[in-house]
């Protein structure tokens, strides 16, 4: 069963985007979200990819459809790696964001890639990733 599982697990391709973050002067569509994160998985052999994208949601609140998907299916055992933009997109609220990538992940067996921000949970801690966090907490705050 156990190898099975193994075989079938996906690549979580994670895009998100609230009002708020239109206005933040890059370009982070969806769109262009989708087209980095396939680009980057073609380049980096990850298979089985799907993409989960909550359009029009902040990150300070995780309660968000595919996010919540997502999350059911890290629990379930059937994520093998979840890819995102940068730090920002999985979520601006720091504990939040860090209880995912510290705990949740890890726990399930499941590699955490934000491009941008150059953290993979396979190549250990990134140091910077926890002030990140606060920085992207911060800016949420300050856009509220």
């Amino acid at each position: 069963m156990a190898k099975l599982k193994q075989q079938i697990r996906i690549t979580a391709l994670y895009c998100r985007l609230s009002r708020d973050d239109e206005y933040s002067g890059d370009s982070v569509s969806i769109q262009t979200q989708k087209a980095m994160l396939a680009q980057y998985a073609k380049e980096h052999g990850f298979s089985n990819c799907e993409f989960f994208v909550d359009d029009g949601y902040s990150g300070t609140n995780f309660n968000r459809p595919d996010f919540q998907r997502m999350l059911g299916l890290v629990e379930e055992g059937m994520v093998a790696v979840i890819c995102v933009k940068d730090l920002s997109r999985l979520g601006r609220d720091y504990l939040q964001t860090g209880y995912y990538t510290e705990v949740v992940f890890p726990e399930n067996h499941t590699r955490f890639i934000a491009i941008n921000d150059n953290v993979d949970s396979e190549k250990g801690d990134n140091e910077f990733a926890p002030f990140k966090n606060i920085i992207n907490e911060w800016y949420a705050k300050d856009c509220s």
